[in-house]
């Protein structure tokens, strides 16, 4: 597996590696906000982006917008999110409309659908649209965010995680802290220790990922809810080539962060995933299941103390 080098830099590709013709495709898959912020700021912001890239049909293929149908129909009176469909969202992407568990199931069918009319050299780019974009710090992280997926083709890449930064007060680094990575350390120490030498942020909303690996990962048990663990976790177990690329300070948290039922959700959903994964990979051995009582008493232990660490934290 190749080790985080200069990736883990956002490295700056040379004007001989950005001038070459690209091998394949990226394709921008862009997943609309679950709940609607009341407001299109950071919406709009984010279309620029996309019509401006997607203008050089060469490079892109033509964008997608994944709307669950619980959100359509939230806003299915509401004259500007009309207005913005109709205007915006139509016209710098195809949407699909969807009925989904949560974001993970929009995520593949995102990405499933892109999949279907990509080709083996291409690279499919997952775009979270319920951050900040439209804030300075938003705008600025939009004028390079393209670098992500370019990553895969100018290193050669697997997979691409895109981590936020955040300082040693956020929610988000306290649960991936806390939960996810004290669970993971439970259920696949050593992989864990591989995935922390490339991110901090296994749960990212931001990636790209190569056709190739795409397939793998389309075709295994895909989970509706913490499905970057699991590529993670797959791209580990498969000696994939992972590299890192730095988003920088931008938030999809309202209130500044997690609010604390928010945080206990998203640690059971990890320990529930992660255990299923364990099954998969190890239900042939014959002492498996001893094996799994054994670490299923430690995980339980590791959640409880990340529940009453996060409620100390949070509440």
């Amino acid at each position: 597996m190749k080790k985080p080098t200069a990736a883990n830099a956002n490295p700056r590709p040379t004007r001989a590696a950005r001038d070459r013709a690209p091998s394949g495709k990226i394709h921008p898959v862009i997943i609309y906000p679950f709940k609607h912020a009341g407001h299109f700021e950071d919406l709009e912001s984010l279309y620029q982006m996309v019509a401006r890239l997607a203008a050089d049909k060469s490079r892109y293929a033509r964008p997608l917008t994944v709307v669950d149908r619980k959100t359509h129909y939230q806003l299915e009176r509401d004259q500007a999110f009309e207005r913005f469909r109709n205007q915006v969202m139509a016209k710098h992407s195809d949407i699909i409309d969807a009925w989904c568990v949560d974001t993970c199931q929009m995520w593949y069918t995102g990405l499933g659908r892109a999949f279907e009319s990509g080709g083996e050299n291409d690279i499919y780019w997952l775009i979270p649209g319920d951050f900040n974009y439209g804030t300075a710090v938003g705008q600025e992280v939009l004028g390079r965010l393209h670098d992500l997926p370019e990553i895969i083709e100018e290193l050669d890449q697997d997979l691409c995680i895109g981590e936020i930064a955040t300082d040693h007060n956020n929610s988000k680094q306290h649960i991936d802290t806390y939960g996810t990575f004290a669970l993971l350390y439970n259920w696949f120490p050593d992989e864990a220790q591989e995935i922390r030498q490339f991110t901090e942020r296994p749960r990212s909303e931001f990636f790209a990922i190569r056709h190739g690996f795409l397939r793998e990962v389309l075709t295994h048990r895909w989970y509706p809810y913490e499905q970057t663990v699991v590529m993670l976790l797959l791209a580990v177990l498969n000696k994939k080539r992972i590299s890192r690329f730095d988003v920088g300070h931008i938030s999809d948290l309202p209130t500044g962060r997690d609010l604390l039922p928010s945080a206990m959700q998203q640690v059971e959903r990890t320990e529930r995933v992660v255990k299923s994964l364990w099954r998969e990979r190890h239900h042939t051995n014959p002492d498996w299941l001893s094996q799994y009582r054994h670490l299923e008493v430690q995980s339980d232990q590791v959640r409880r103390t990340a529940l009453g660490i996060l409620q100390n934290l949070l509440a």
